[in-house]
């Protein structure tokens, strides 16, 4: 003990985290790679797998000569999940990647449900609704309107087991991504081979499926000549990072929820055993612990709105940035923190690229609402924090209405986004609950995956054994007086989708 150490990567949207992790769990370094995203026409979003592997790449040149020479025992895997990378029979990438925030897919869910049998024998099979999203519909879409590309493809990954085929040659996929690909059951942890046949696709073109601590293969030589890690390291299954992330966060068993900031929103909990999902209005995906179940809300912009709204209209703070080398979104906080909770009345929905949780509408948009002459830039800021917040918060309370039994004293805040300390205050005033950021809470499913990297290697005996690892950072208590302030906004804030709606379509 003590010279080892392991790695989580991480393949996010916009760009790829790769961490390293000591065996005491310690984060020895962590770096990112950004790479571009495109847009080819409203609602669509794809990304290229070779963009994903050339940050991998380069991450790693920069990270590994900082490790002091500590020996990497294994390789831990996280990626967006959802998105859809078409393999040929040479196991070249046949088209780019389909991502998880795409929404050209309505028809070919409503196919799909169809094809189960409706939406109640479609739970029955997978405990989850065919959402836009998912894998499922992609895979649907290519073979419907790029016959010639589906009929290329002999394996579909998502984007953290492409990774891991680049690094090992192997073939494979973790029961968590597999559960948000819409095909798989997740109850029996396999999958769903016969609805798979009905809706006109071949089984064969899914990988094998293991555990997210499971052994997959190891670094091929000429992948370690290309990254650095030495040849014969162990690959890990690794995890989706909607799921994965809550393991960096100790969700393993039910009681604390956690809610992660990064470019999507996620509202979570470990599960005990399965649990039915009635008319899935959740998501209910395995866990990362063989035989565990994770419950949670996805919400498609959460920080990604806020770095939208840099992008839309920070230029003077992306700019002051440059000059002074602060952030621009902690500029931003600073204008928005100049103005009253509640923004004067201004609400921000942010559905910029439809949304999942709690709505299910892929034609929703963003607004702003209640705007007058008196707001400001900073009320436009902390309109958006604030949107956010209150979207989270309407997936929080699904999961706690539910029939779980769940009480829940605290929120732990994770992502990109947890580094504000403002947007902490609003999510503690918004849900009136202590709000806690906990030790690498900030590398979203890069710690998690290094986690159970780790038990793969055998540092850890399992993942529940890496929970004291995770020790409190900061504590953000509500504010009374911003309380109930706050309640009367998210009233109006849940009203005014139903009022929209009509107008998105």
């Amino acid at each position: 003990m003590g010279n080892q150490c392991v790695l989580g990567l991480d393949v996010g949207t916009s760009g790829c985290k790769i961490l390293a992790l000591s065996d005491t769990g310690e984060i020895l370094q962590s770096v990112v790679e950004e790479y571009p995203c495109y847009t080819l026409r409203e609602g669509w979003s794809e990304q290229d797998p070779e963009d994903w592997w050339k940050g991998v790449r380069n991450g790693l040149k920069r990270i590994l000569p900082l490790l002091g020479g500590k020996e990497i025992c294994a390789v831990g895997f996280s990626g967006q999940m959802h998105g859809m990378v078409a393999l040929d029979e040479n196991l070249q990438v046949v088209r780019r990647a389909i991502l998880w925030n795409d929404q050209r897919t309505g028809k070919q869910c409503d196919e799909i449900t169809e094809a189960a049998g409706g939406l109640e024998r479609l739970l029955d099979i997978t405990n989850n609704r065919m959402l836009t999203g998912y894998t499922g519909g992609k895979i649907l879409w290519m073979k419907e309107n790029e016959p010639e590309n589906y009929n290329k493809t002999r394996f579909i990954l998502n984007p953290k087991d492409y990774i891991r085929f680049k690094l090992s040659g192997e073939i494979a996929t973790d029961v968590s991504d597999a559960s948000g690909t819409g095909l798989f059951n997740v109850k029996e942890r396999r999958w769903a081979t016969d609805l798979i046949r009905k809706i006109g696709l071949d089984p064969d073109i899914f990988p094998k499926v293991v555990e997210s601590t499971d052994a997959v293969g190891h670094v091929s030589r000429e992948a370690a000549g290309l990254t650095g890690i030495p040849e014969g390291t162990v690959v890990a299954g690794g995890g989706g990072d909607a799921v994965i992330s809550t393991t960096g966060l100790g969700l393993i068993k039910p009681g604390r929820i956690g809610i992660t900031l990064g470019t999507s929103g996620v509202a979570a909990m470990g599960l005990p055993a399965f649990l039915p999902n009635p008319d899935g209005m959740l998501q209910v995906f395995c866990g990362n612990a063989p035989g565990s179940y994770n419950a949670m809300g996805v919400t498609l912009s959460a920080a990604g709105a806020y770095q939208w709204f840099r992008g839309a209209l920070g230029e003077y703070e992306l700019e002051k940035a440059k000059q002074t080398g602060k952030s621009a979104f902690r500029l931003l906080d600073e204008k928005a923190a100049a103005v009253p909770p509640g923004a004067d009345g201004l609400i921000f929905l942010p559905y910029l690229t439809g949304e999942r949780a709690p709505i299910n509408d892929p034609n929703a948009k963003g607004a702003f609402l209640g705007l007058t002459s008196r707001h400001s830039k900073g009320h436009f800021a902390r309109a958006v924090l604030e949107g956010v917040a209150f979207s989270l918060k309407q997936v929080y309370d699904l999961i706690m209405g539910g029939n779980m039994d769940i009480v829940s004293d605290e929120i732990v805040l994770a992502g990109g986004g947890a580094n504000s300390p403002l947007w902490r205050q609003i999510f503690a005033d918004v849900f009136n609950l202590p709000v806690r950021t906990v030790y690498g809470s900030a590398e979203g499913g890069s710690f998690g995956a290094a986690l159970a990297a780790g038990v793969t290697a055998g540092i850890w005996k399992n993942l529940e054994e890496t929970v004291p690892l995770i020790k409190p950072e900061s504590k953000t208590l509500p504010v009374p007086e911003n309380v109930p302030l706050y309640q009367e906004q998210y009233q109006k804030y849940t009203k005014f989708y139903g009022a929209l709606k009509w107008s998105f379509k």
